[in-house]
């Protein structure tokens, strides 16, 4: 079983791993501009790096979800590609929006992007495995004939 979510189980630590990087960042800013919770406004500078990391911790739950469920029922090797891709999509994404907002786009399309494809990918995984288990029909099968 363990050689069927390896992939996996690295992608989703380096996720973590890169979230404790996002709120690390958000200390930081805190002490450089004096700003004590539970505030959350402040200097431009404070508030980039805030909506960065929150944003960035809001759709974590939704990519973890769709890259396990990705990789579990359709193939782990893409799930994990894709979720890599996603990762350092958030990772520009980050660093872009801390020195300016309009830096964030471009890595946040990419990054939705990658999200809804793994989206897709859970999806078609799921049907494939209902429709083979329950009703015999590969849906693989035929859309690579």
């Amino acid at each position: 079983m363990l050689d069927q979510i390896h992939w996996l189980a690295a992608v989703t630590v380096l996720g973590v791993l890169e979230q404790a990087y996002f709120f690390l960042q958000v200390i930081y800013a805190r002490r450089l501009f004096g700003i004590s919770p539970p505030k959350i406004s402040g200097p431009p500078e404070f508030e980039r790096i805030f909506r960065a990391q929150v944003n960035s911790s809001e759709y974590f739950p939704i990519f973890l979800a769709v890259l396990w469920q990705a990789g579990l029922f359709l193939h782990q090797g893409l799930a994990a590609a894709l979720g890599l891709l996603y990762l350092c999509a958030r990772y520009c994404y980050f660093m872009g929006y801390t020195k300016s907002s309009s830096e964030r786009l471009a890595p946040m399309y990419f990054s939705a992007g990658v999200l809804w494809i793994l989206i897709a990918a859970s999806a078609l995984g799921i049907l494939h495995f209902f429709l083979s288990h329950y009703v015999g029909l590969n849906i693989l099968q035929l859309l690579t004939a």
